[in-house]
């Protein structure tokens, strides 16, 4: 069955401190800032754009549906595939994230290791598992 859906090219995450989240990505992901405007910062993840867009903008895109807040728990977890689980985790703490968890290797056949934006949005790292755990 064919669908429709072939990829994904754009993920809006809505932000409560747009410099301070920009700031987040440019350390912690090592990304240019793809595209920026007084609302809105944009990042490219291989083929996808990240939007980080300032919470108060969401009513443009979600009404009459409203945004949660970054408080509010864990709604998705967002995955990038890597070539080295632990080396990236390593990374992205000392650019000044926090892990959630791991590295660990999961049952499904991966390795993974989760951290949380500064408006609550989890990433996830996943690659090969490793002989460790």
């Amino acid at each position: 069955m064919e669908t429709w859906a072939t990829s994904i090219t754009a993920i809006t995450l809505f932000v409560e401190d747009l410099a301070a989240s920009k700031a987040f990505y440019t350390d912690v992901f090592q990304l240019p800032v793809h595209f920026e405007d007084p609302h809105s910062v944009v990042f490219r993840i291989g083929s996808t754009l990240v939007n980080l867009l300032s919470v108060a903008e969401a009513p443009g895109l979600v009404a009459p549906a409203r945004a949660g807040t970054s408080d509010s728990g864990a709604r998705a977890v967002l995955t990038i595939t890597v070539d080295d689980v632990d080396a990236v985790a390593d990374g992205v703490v000392s650019r000044g994230a926090v892990l959630l968890n791991g590295p660990v290797n999961r049952p499904w056949g991966v390795r993974t290791a989760s951290f949380r934006d500064l408006a609550g949005h989890i990433w996830e790292i996943a690659g090969e598992p490793t002989a460790a755990d």
